[in-house]
């Protein structure tokens, strides 16, 4: 049975300036270059950027598997791939016309071992175990493939916005690089420090997002990436990447970790903290 596939849902233009193009994040080299200090850095900025993590093979594999797995359909109902809202209609594309109209593509470790390798590459284990205090679970990937010219653009947001997992839970993100990621290209934003600010209230407008007038652009960095390259960040930072103009795909691997300890919430309750309109907020 081919796994599920679905289109995105059409959406608005953001507001003008909404991304600061400024200022881009600083990172170390290596993974083997990271201190303490790097570690305390997370903590109060939210974000570490290395600029070299994934040797050029792993990527080019991961590259390799993305593709396999876009064209030929892998066997499991649990997966997913997303095609963005102003592709042409999927059945009528070729092969290679498809690849660039792919958003993303989810739960696919299991099925491809040049995938799952990435999410347990020892050098990001033991990062996330610094950042964590504690032995790391994968509880979520992500393919985000931002094709050229369509790849649309994800608001502004807080990652635990969409987990049901209780407040205290130190959940980490790492983007990974398959691609160079570019201002052009839609290369990701974010606000250092903002995760110290608590859950915000997220609506549903051109995605489940951050009110763009709750966004502090001013303090807003942009983190262009190398292919290899990879980006950690605070499960509550502001984060968000612009809309694709160009005429290069972004390809990047998303993974969500959490510690081994943590307990599972409801929804419910993950409403009460992000639900913008269940606060009674408006945007």
């Amino acid at each position: 049975m081919p796994f599920p596939v679905e289109k995105d849902q059409s959406t608005g233009e953001p507001p003008p300036d909404l991304y600061r193009y400024e200022v881009a994040a600083r990172g170390v080299d290596k993974l083997e270059d990271l201190e303490e200090g790097h570690i305390q850095f997370f903590h109060e900025q939210g974000y570490l950027v290395v600029q070299q993590a994934f040797e050029a093979a792993m990527i080019k594999a991961a590259n390799q598997a993305i593709t396999y797995l876009i064209d030929n359909r892998w066997k499991n109902t649990e997966g997913l791939v997303q095609f963005e809202a102003n592709a042409e209609e999927v059945q009528d594309l070729t092969p290679a016309e498809r690849r660039l109209a792919v958003r993303k593509l989810m739960a696919f470790g299991t099925w491809d071992e040049r995938l799952k390798i990435t999410s347990e590459h020892p050098g990001i284990i033991a990062v996330l175990k610094q950042l964590m205090g504690e032995n790391p679970v994968l509880f979520q990937e992500m393919a985000l493939l931002k094709p050229p010219h369509i790849g649309r653009e994800k608001p502004w947001h807080q990652d635990c916005a969409y987990f049901d997992l209780p407040l205290e839970t130190s959940v980490v993100a790492i983007w990974i690089a398959l691609e160079e990621a570019t201002p052009e290209n839609g290369c990701l934003h974010l606000i250092p420090g903002s995760h110290r600010s608590g859950p915000m209230p997220h609506f549903k407008r051109r995605d489940w997002q951050i009110c763009d007038t709750d966004v502090a652009v001013d303090r807003g960095v942009m983190v262009p990436l190398k292919p290899g390259g990879c980006l950690f960040w605070h499960g509550l930072l502001h984060h968000g990447s612009p809309a694709n103009h160009s005429s290069l795909s972004r390809r990047a691997l998303q993974y969500h970790y959490k510690p081994a300890s943590a307990e599972e919430s409801s929804k419910e309750e993950r409403l009460q903290l992000f639900g913008g309109e269940v606060a009674g907020a408006q945007c």
